[in-house]
C-alpha cells in the first residue's frame, strides 16, 4: 500500500468512526484539532485500522505524536505494514 492509499483508507476509516463524510483529507489535517477526534474515538480508529488494514497495534506502544496529523499516522501505518511480522 503506498502513501495516496493508505490516506484514501485513512478517510474512510475516519469517516466512519466520526460517522460523517470528510472531502478533504490531506497530511496537514490535525486529528484532535481539525476532526475533533477524543480519547474514544482514536482507540475506535486503531479498532477499524486494524480490522481493514491488517494492522497489529499495540496501544500501549503509540507516542502521542504519532496521532497529531494524517501525515504523522500515515508514516506510522506504512512503517508497520513495512515491518516484518513477528511471532
Amino acid at each position: 500500500m503506498d502513501r495516496s492509499q493508505t490516506i484514501a483508507r485513512l478517510r474512510d476509516t475516519l469517516a466512519e468512526v466520526l460517522d460523517k463524510e470528510i472531502p478533504v483529507l490531506t497530511e496537514e489535517t490535525r486529528l484532535f484539532e481539525d476532526l475533533a477526534l477524543d480519547s474514544t474515538s482514536v482507540i475506535e480508529m486503531l479498532m477499524v485500522m486494524e480490522d481493514t488494514m491488517g494492522l497489529e497495534i499495540d496501544p500501549e506502544e503509540l507516542e502521542p505524536e504519532v496521532f497529531a496529523t494524517v501525515g504523522s499516522i500515515t508514516d506510522y501505518v506504512l512503517s508497520m505494514s513495512a515491518a516484518p511480522a513477528t511471532s
